[in-house]
C-alpha cells in the first residue's frame, strides 16, 4: 500500500470521528449550552452604582442588568460609594455628582485614592465646565449626562472598562481651560469649599523616564481620541501591543488612566 492509500485511509478515520462528534453533540444539547468556552462574558464586568435618587437607581441597575452587564452593589450618597468600593472593588463605577453628605466628586476623590484601579465614571444632569475639570483632575475615565440615550449607558461602561477613554478631545481642552480658572471661582460653585481627599492627579512635572518615540506617538493618538483598536490599526501592531506601551506610558507618567494621560499630553504640548 503506497503513502497516497495510507493518508486517504487516515482522512477517512478523521472524517468518521468527526460524524461521531456530530451526532452526540446534536443529541446533547443541554451539555453544549452547559460547556464553558473561551468568551468574555460581560457578567465579569463588576459595575457599582452611586445616586441618592432610588427611582434613578433602580432605572440605571435595571438597565445595565438587562444588557448583561454585573451589578455587584448600590450607594445612595457619597460616604456608602466610598464603603461600596472600598469593600466589593467593583471594576466600574457609576457616580453621581450631587449627592448627600458626600459629593461625587469627593466620593471619587476618596476611590481614586485608596483604589485608583477602579474606573470611575461620572453620571449627571449638571454639565458644568467646572465639574467636569474636576472630575477629569481628579481621576474620572468619562463624564455623562443623565439626558443621554439610556443605551449609550452600557455602551460607556464596557468601552471605559476595556480601558478606552470616553473624553474627546475637545471635551478635554475644555476641562483644562476650566481648570486654569477654577481655584479663582471656587468659591461660587456650587459645591462647598470643604477639604478633598488628595487623590492622585496627573502629574504637573515632566516624567523622570523619557517616553520611547512609540510611547510619544501612542499618547498623541490617545489625545485624538483613538481607542485601542484603531491605535493598533494606524500603527500596524497588535491591541495587546498597544496596552503594554499605555501601561508603560501609565507608569512613566504616574497616572493612572488613559484620560490622565491625555491631560498630561495637552498640559504639557506633547499633543497640540
Amino acid at each position: 500500500m503506497n503513502n497516497c492509500s495510507l493518508l486517504f485511509l487516515y482522512l477517512l478515520s478523521i472524517l468518521r470521528r468527526l460524524d461521531k462528534l456530530g451526532k452526540f453533540v446534536k443529541s446533547c444539547p443541554r451539555f453544549i449550552e452547559k460547556t464553558p468556552i473561551f468568551i468574555m462574558d460581560d457578567k465579569k464586568i463588576r459595575v457599582a452604582i452611586a445616586d441618592d435618587h432610588g427611582v434613578v437607581r433602580a432605572g440605571i441597575i435595571s438597565l445595565l442588568e438587562d444588557s448583561g452587564l454585573n451589578v455587584v452593589g448600590s450607594a445612595s450618597d457619597g460616604f456608602e460609594a466610598v464603603e461600596l468600593a472600598r469593600e466589593l472593588l467593583p471594576d466600574v463605577m457609576l457616580l453621581d455628582i450631587r449627592m448627600p453628605n458626600m459629593d461625587g466628586l469627593r466620593a471619587l476623590a476618596a476611590i481614586k485614592s485608596e483604589n485608583p484601579q477602579i474606573i470611575v465614571l461620572m453620571l449627571t444632569t449638571y454639565a458644568n465646565p467646572e465639574y467636569l475639570a474636576r472630575a477629569v483632575s481628579l481621576g474620572a475615565a468619562g463624564y455623562l449626562s443623565k439626558e443621554v440615550d439610556p443605551q449609550r449607558i452600557p455602551r460607556a461602561v464596557r468601552t471605559a472598562a476595556a480601558g478606552d477613554s470616553l473624553l474627546d478631545r475637545d471635551l478635554l481642552l475644555a476641562a483644562l481651560e476650566s481648570g486654569r480658572t477654577a481655584v479663582s471661582t471656587r468659591t461660587n460653585s456650587a459645591i462647598p469649599s470643604i477639604p478633598i481627599p488628595t487623590p492622585t492627579p496627573e502629574p504637573t512635572e515632566l516624567p523622570a523616564e523619557t517616553l520611547t518615540d512609540k510611547e510619544t506617538t501612542i499618547l498623541k493618538l490617545i489625545v485624538s481620541g483613538l481607542n485601542n483598536g484603531a491605535i493598533a490599526d494606524t500603527l500596524s501592531i497588535s491591541i495587546s501591543t498597544v496596552k503594554t506601551h499605555m501601561r508603560h506610558i501609565f507608569r512613566k507618567l504616574g497616572v493612572s488612566d488613559r484620560t490622565q494621560a491625555a491631560v498630561w499630553a495637552m498640559r504639557h504640548g506633547v499633543a497640540k
